[in-house]
C-alpha cells in the first residue's frame, strides 16, 4: 500500500499540481459546528439521500420545496406522529416522489432521531464519533435507521460536514490498486480493511477521512 504522500503526488500530477489539488480537497466541519445542526436538518438530509438513491438527483432537488412542505419542515416530533390519513395523503401528493417505502422511511427515521436523544441527540452522537471507527457509525445508522444502508448514510454524513469517506467508484478503484480490497467493499471484513487503510493514512498525514477520501478519488 502506497503512503498517503505518494497517493497525494499521483493526484496532484493529475490535477495540475499540489496547490490546485489542495483547492479541490474538501474539509469537514469541526465537531462544534456539527453539534449546532438541528434535528430537522438531519431528517431532511437523510430523506434527500434516500430519495436520491436510484432517482435522478435533479428531479429530487426540483421537488425539494414540496418535500419540506409535505413533512412540515421535517419537524421530528411532528413527522414521528404522522397518522395513517396523513401518510395516505403523501401517496397522492404530486409535490413529492410518491414511493411508499421511501416515504415511510421518513417517519421511521424521525422516530430513530427521537430515540437518539437518550444518547445526547443525533448531532452529539455524530459529532463525537471518532473517525478511526467511522464504519461503526455507518453500521449504527444502517441498523437503527431506515433505508440508511448503501450510500444514503455516507452521502448524508458528507453533505452535513461529518469527517467521512465515500466508497465511490474512483475511491474503490484506488483501494483496489493499493491492495486494500479486491472488489467493492460490501462485507464487514472488507469494510474493516478499508477502515484500517484510512487509519494508516490519517496517522501518516494528519488529515481526516474526508480529505483522504477526496485525494484517493482524484488520484484515479
Amino acid at each position: 500500500m502506497r503512503s498517503y504522500e505518494e497517493i497525494f503526488d499521483i493526484a496532484a500530477a493529475r490535477k495540475g499540481g499540489a496547490e490546485a489539488l489542495e483547492a479541490l480537497i474538501d474539509k469537514p466541519l469541526p465537531a462544534a459546528e456539527l453539534l449546532k445542526i438541528p434535528e430537522d436538518r438531519w431528517l431532511s438530509q437523510f430523506t434527500k439521500s434516500i430519495f436520491q438513491a436510484g432517482f435522478n438527483w435533479k428531479v429530487i432537488e426540483a421537488k425539494w420545496d414540496g418535500f419540506e412542505a409535505a413533512f412540515s419542515g421535517f419537524d421530528v416530533n411532528r413527522v414521528a406522529f404522522f397518522n395513517d390519513e396523513e401518510f395516505d395523503a403523501l401517496l397522492t401528493n404530486k409535490a413529492v416522489v410518491r414511493n411508499g417505502t421511501k416515504l415511510r422511511s421518513v417517519i421511521d427515521n424521525a422516530i430513530f432521531i427521537q430515540e437518539m436523544r437518550e444518547d445526547g441527540g443525533i448531532s452529539k452522537v455524530i459529532a463525537e464519533w471518532p473517525s478511526t471507527e467511522y464504519i461503526s457509525l455507518l453500521e449504527l445508522l444502517k441498523k437503527r435507521g431506515s433505508r440508511l444502508g448503501g450510500f444514503a448514510a455516507g452521502y448524508s454524513l458528507r453533505f452535513q460536514g461529518k469527517d467521512s469517506f465515500l466508497l465511490s467508484q474512483d475511491v474503490t478503484a484506488r483501494l483496489i490498486a493499493e491492495g486494500v480490497i479486491d472488489k467493492p467493499a460490501t462485507s464487514k471484513t472488507a469494510m474493516r480493511a478499508v477502515q484500517a487503510a484510512f487509519n494508516t493514512w490519517m496517522e501518516q498525514s494528519g488529515r481526516g477521512l474526508t480529505e483522504i477520501s477526496r485525494t484517493l478519488a482524484m488520484s484515479v
